[in-house]
């Protein structure tokens, strides 16, 4: 058994790269992805180490990226390690590992959202889940201004007590759990 899976959410760094393929209608985008890990290290000193991936989307998710993606985006993005070999210039071979998407959702605010409106923008393509990271599900947020001035949500109800268990076994109390 083997598994090749990587799941990364960061900012994309630069505008993405969309192209066809020579002699086909395939839709190709690469994109760079920053992920940054904060710490503090032994001197309490925070720490910052930022790590740049390479990102290939094709078809759908190509679309998905050349209409809505652009540099300072923040997206999720779910795929596979995948290492190419190419000849550069000289001559000499080169290698370059990159993540070839299977699932990307945008995450963050939308471009022109007023500026309480937090919820993530889950209008990405995807191929297994409509939920994102850990299966997190976006709330339902209006899309037109009449219907967000409208829409007005619900407060959660308040926790109600468990009812007292009662003895159904006729006989006096004991510590079983059923």
């Amino acid at each position: 058994m083997s598994l090749n899976k990587v799941m990364l959410i960061g900012n994309v760094g630069m505008d993405p790269e969309v192209r066809y393929l020579d002699n086909s209608q395939t839709k190709v985008a690469r994109l760079r992805l920053a992920t940054t890990e904060r710490y503090t290290d032994r001197n309490g000193e925070a720490r910052e180490n930022t790590e740049w991936h390479t990102v290939t989307c094709w078809r759908k998710l190509a679309d998905l990226v050349e209409k809505y993606v652009k540099k300072g985006s923040q997206v999720y993005v779910e795929g596979r390690l995948q290492t190419r070999e190419w000849t550069d210039n000289t001559g000499a071979k080169r290698y370059s590992t990159e993540v070839s998407a299977d699932n990307l959702q945008l995450l963050g605010k939308r471009e022109g959202a007023p500026a309480g409106n937090a919820a993530p923008y889950n209008q990405g393509a995807t191929s297994s889940t409509p939920a994102g990271p850990g299966g997190y599900q976006a709330p339902y947020q209006p899309q037109t201004p009449a219907a967000q001035a409208a829409y007005q949500p619900q407060p959660a109800a308040p926790a109600q007590p468990a009812a007292p268990a009662e003895n159904f076994g006729g006989e006096g109390d004991d510590d079983l759990p059923f």
